[in-house]
């Protein structure tokens, strides 16, 4: 296992908080120099915030840990593909690098609507690795949908 992967399995221990407490399972780590500095998952329905997707959430905790709003030098791990909203957030922290594992093709922005990673026009750009443990992050919100469904 890769250090990618093992980032990726923690961020996926953390979605699964997130669908503990009735939330879209997904789950976010910001690590710098193999140290975790901020995590998170989904927490808009509990807490009435519909900013508070699982990279938000991993992203306040990091900036409150490194007490700076930016964040070179660091990576976001993040079980899905991350939206517009979550994605300008990662370009204002100045992450360094984005992976993700299952693609979102109903609101992904990193490849599956659009990929604002290769906007040449924007200000800060990340590095993307994408599909890392993708069938089993797609597990996940799979068995999470079906049940409600």
């Amino acid at each position: 296992m890769n250090d990618d992967e093992r980032w990726m399995m923690h961020a996926i221990e953390l979605a699964k908080h997130a669908e503990q407490q009735g939330e879209v399972p997904v789950g976010a780590v910001v690590v710098e120099n193999e140290r975790i500095l901020g995590e998170g998952w989904n927490k808009p329905i509990s807490t009435n915030d519909p900013s508070s997707h699982a990279e938000i959430v991993a992203l306040r905790s990091a900036a409150i840990q490194k007490e700076n709003y930016r964040m070179p030098g660091t990576t976001l791990y993040v079980t899905l593909e991350p939206c517009v909203m979550c994605t300008g957030a990662i370009f204002n922290a100045r992450i360094a690098r984005v992976v993700f594992g299952a693609y979102d093709p109903k609101s992904g922005s990193a490849s599956s609507i659009i990929n604002l990673f290769q906007e040449r026009r924007l200000n800060h750009h990340a590095e993307l690795e994408c599909g890392v443990l993708e069938s089993q992050c797609a597990e996940l919100l799979t068995k999470f949908f079906k049940v409600r469904r």
